[in-house]
């Protein structure tokens, strides 16, 4: 290996190691203060390698998972969340996912969306395509199909529907 690339590849992973350090820095401060308000449900790691807080809030009728990016310090506000509602005891709907796209945050609260339907016993995710949603269609298509959901699209009356079964 030739000194320049060498060192060129040293002063990347010091700089890799620094952002991480400070990351987990951070990831320890805000995992205090999220706990003082909510359940913490895990941590996990982005597509960009970034580690994130998710956490709950869970009430009767409904969820809310939300997700800290540790790159930045939590101000008692979360990065991304969706929404969840428990309509009836076999299925948790969906009825709102809010935050920054193409992060890894939705694949992140999909994840433990299902995990907790899991843990509750609770067969089916479904969730409403609606007219808001018609200028990213694609993408939710998308998002949705990878996650393992049957999507139906009415392309006349711009709306749709998701399902997803614990048994598939």
């Amino acid at each position: 290996m030739s000194l320049a690339y060498q060192s060129v590849f040293t002063e990347e992973n010091d700089r890799d190691l620094e952002e991480m350090e400070m990351q987990v820095f951070r990831m320890q401060n805000d995992m205090k203060e999220i706990a003082k308000k909510w359940d913490v449900v895990g941590v996990d790691q982005t597509k960009e390698d970034n580690l994130v807080i998710v956490y709950k809030a869970e009430e009767e009728e409904r969820c809310n998972l939300m997700l800290n990016d540790c790159d930045s310090a939590f101000r008692g506000v979360w990065d991304f969340a969706l929404q969840a509602l428990f309509p009836d005891e076999d299925r948790i709907h969906i009825g709102d996912i809010k935050g920054p796209e193409n992060k890894g945050y939705g694949t992140i609260c999909i994840h433990y969306l299902k995990e907790l339907a899991k843990d509750k016993n609770i067969p089916y995710i479904t969730g409403d395509i609606s007219d808001r949603d018609w200028d990213h269609l694609d993408r939710l298509i998308h998002f949705y199909e990878k996650h393992n959901f049957q999507v139906e699209v009415d392309y006349h009356n711009k709306s749709g529907k998701i399902v997803w079964n614990q048994a598939y």
